[in-house]
C-alpha cells in the first residue's frame, strides 16, 4: 500500500516498540487486521504485543526516564518541535491514512495531524515556561518556593475517533514536562499509532533519546490491564467509555496514582429567539455530521427557542440532504462510513428506542446497503428525559426540542449525566452571560455562537460529571504531568520554627 510505504512501515510488524531498533516479531500474541470502514478490507495485519514485549518496553522506557528528566526542559522543547516538523512534512499522507484507517473525511484527517503539529508548537513554548512560584516565608531570613519535577513514566491509552492527535495532547506535553509515554493506542486504529511512532521516534533516535515514545498494540483486555495496574506508570491518561473509565480510576487510586479521564459527551446547543439561524444551522451541521457523529464532542442535543423552532428544523433538514455520503477520500464528501459493524447496529438500535417512545425521524434514518459502514445523518424530534436521548450513541443522531425560557433550556441542558461541551447562539448579552455564569452551563467547555466539536488546542480540553475531570492540552494542564515540591531555604544563623513554635534543646 503506497501510503504506507511513505510512511516508512512497507513491512508492518509493530505490535510493540520502546523507541529504540526492535518492534514485536510474530509470537503468540497473534495478528490483528485493520480494516477500511468505507470498504471492510483488511488495510494491513499487525503483530499484537505479547506480555514479555509489554515488559520489555515499560522496563526500557523507565529506564530511559532517568536519562530524560535531566534533560534541561527547553532542550526537551526543541526536540518535540524537531518532531512537530517532521509532521508537517508528513502531513498530507498521514492525514490520508487517518481518513482511510478511520473513515474520517480528507480534511478530517489532515486536520488532526494539524492538531498533532499545534500541539507540539504549543509545547515547544510551554517547555520555557514550566514556573513555580516564591512565597514569602514567616520567618526571618528565609526564602520559600516551588517549583515542578518530572513525574515519571506516562501510559497513555487513546479511542479510535482521534486515533493521533489525543495522544499527541498527552505526549508532547508530557515528553517537555520529563516524562517519557507509553501508548496503548485503539486496536481499531493500529497502522496510525504505528506511523506516528516511526515519524517520532526518528527523530528522537537520530538525536540520541530512545525510548522516550513507547506504544504497544493489543486487543486483549488483560494486556490494558496490566498498564492500567503497573506501578511504573504514575499517571494514566485515558480516552474511552464510561464504564472502562469508572474501572480505571478505581484500579489506578487503588495504587495511589493519577489518572486523566476523557470519556463520554452528550452536548447540546441552545438556540434562542435571538440567534443568527445561518451561523447555528452551520455549526449544529458540523457539530453533528463531522466524524459522522464519533467525536465526544459530538452536537447530540438541540435545544431551540419555540418561536424559531418550525424555521430552524426545516433549515437543518434541507443542510442535511446536502450532506454527500461516501469515501472520506473523496473530497466532495462530507460524511463517511462509521467505525465498525457494531457501531452500525448502535445507530440501528438506538433509532429502534426512538420510534418506541414515539419519536418522530424527520430525516435520514437509513443504514446503507453496500460494503463498508455507511448510515444516514439523522435528526429525530424527542424529548430530554427518554433514556436513548440521556446517553451517549455514538453516532450522527441529533435530537431536536424546543424551549420557552432560557433557564428551562439551561436546565435540560444540564440535565444528562455528562459534562463535556456545551453552546448557546444568541445575540443577547444578558443571556451568553448568564450561559456562562456560575448558574448556567455545568460542562467543561461552555461556548457562545460557535458550536460544541473543534476545540482548539490553547485551551484545556475535558468535562465534568462522568466525562471524567480530566484536562488535557492547553492552559496549565502540563502540571498533570509534573509533580510539585515546596522547598524552603534557611540562610540565616538561627533555626525559628513556623507558627511560633519554640524547642529549647
Amino acid at each position: 500500500m503506497n501510503v504506507l510505504k511513505e510512511l516508512g512501515i512497507e513491512a508492518v510488524n509493530a505490535g510493540g516498540s520502546s523507541g529504540s531498533d526492535w518492534w514485536s516479531r510474530p509470537s503468540d500474541a497473534g495478528v490483528l487486521d485493520s480494516i477500511n470502514p468505507a470498504t471492510g478490507e483488511v488495510m494491513a495485519s499487525v503483530n499484537l504485543c505479547s506480555a514479555a514485549d509489554y515488559e520489555r518496553l515499560v522496563q526500557e522506557t523507565t529506564n530511559a526516564f532517568q536519562q530524560w528528566r535531566m534533560v534541561p526542559a527547553p532542550k526537551r522543547g526543541e526536540l518535540v518541535r524537531l518532531v512537530g516538523e517532521a509532521l508537517r512534512e508528513k502531513k498530507d499522507v498521514l492525514g490520508t491514512l487517518v481518513a482511510m484507517e478511520v473513515g474520517k473525511i480528507k480534511a478530517e484527517g489532515d486536520g488532526e495531524v494539524q492538531e498533532m503539529i499545534d500541539m507540539a508548537d504549543f509545547a515547544v513554548g510551554q517547555s520555557r515556561m514550566l514556573y513555580g512560584q516564591t512565597m514569602h516565608s514567616e520567618r526571618p531570613h528565609h526564602r520559600m518556593y516551588e517549583q515542578w519535577h518530572p513525574l515519571g513514566p506516562i501510559g497513555v491509552i487513546t479511542a479510535f475517533n482521534f486515533p493521533v492527535a489525543v495522544w499527541a495532547w498527552n505526549a508532547f506535553v508530557a515528553a517537555i514536562a520529563g516524562d517519557p509515554v507509553v501508548w496503548k493506542p485503539s486496536p481499531k486504529a493500529s497502522l496510525c499509532a504505528v506511523a506516528v511512532q516511526h515519524i517520532c521516534n526518528a527523530v528522537m533516535k537520530r538525536h540520541g533519546y530512545a525510548g522516550i515514545f513507547s506504544l504497544f498494540i493489543t486487543n486483549t483486555a488483560k494486556l490494558a490491564e496490566t498498564m492500567v495496574r503497573d506501578q511504573r506508570l504514575p499517571l494514566i491518561s485515558f480516552t474511552g467509555s464510561v464504564p472502562v473509565g469508572r474501572h480505571v480510576a478505581e484500579v489506578v487510586a487503588q495504587r495511589l496514582g493519577r489518572t486523566l479521564l476523557e470519556l463520554s459527551g452528550n452536548n447540546a446547543i441552545i438556540v434562542d429567539e435571538s440567534a443568527d439561524l445561518d451561523l447555528a444551522v452551520r455549526a449544529i451541521v458540523f457539530g453533528a455530521v463531522g466524524t459522522a457523529g464519533q467525536r465526544c464532542t459530538t452536537t447530540r442535543r438541540v435545544f431551540i427557542h419555540e418561536s424559531r423552532a418550525t424555521e430552524a428544523v426545516n433549515k437543518l433538514i434541507a443542510a442535511y440532504t446536502q450532506v454527500k455520503i461516501g469515501n472520506p477520500l473523496d473530497t466532495k464528501v462530507l460524511m463517511g462510513p462509521l467505525i465498525d459493524h457494531a457501531a452500525v447496529e448502535a445507530y440501528r438500535s438506538a433509532l429502534g428506542e426512538v420510534k418506541k417512545e414515539g419519536g418522530e425521524i424527520l430525516c435520514g434514518g437509513r443504514v446503507l446497503p453496500g460494503p463498508g459502514y455507511f448510515v444516514e445523518p439523522t435528526i429525530v424530534r424527542a424529548q430530554n428525559r427518554w433514556n436513548v436521548v440521556q446517553r451517549e450513541t455514538f453516532a450522527p443522531i441529533l435530537y431536536v426540542m424546543t424551549f420557552r425560557t432560557i433557564e428551562e433550556a439551561i436546565a435540560m441542558q444540564n440535565d444528562v449525566p455528562q459534562g463535556l461541551s456545551s453552546a448557546i447562539f444568541t445575540n443577547d448579552l444578558r443571556r451568553s452571560e448568564r450561559f456562562l455564569s456560575a448558574a448556567g452551563s455545568d460542562c467543561g467547555i461552555a461556548n457562545v455562537n460557535i458550536g460544541t466539536s473543534g476545540a482548539e488546542i490553547g485551551g484545556a480540553f475535558g468535562g465534568e460529571k462522568t466525562t471524567g475531570g480530566g484536562r488535557e492540552a492547553g492552559s496549565d494542564a502540563w502540571k498533570a504531568y509534573m509533580r510539585r515540591q515546596t522547598n524552603t531555604i534557611n540562610w540565616g544563623t538561627d533555626l525559628p520554627l513556623a507558627q511560633g513554635i519554640t524547642f529549647d534543646v
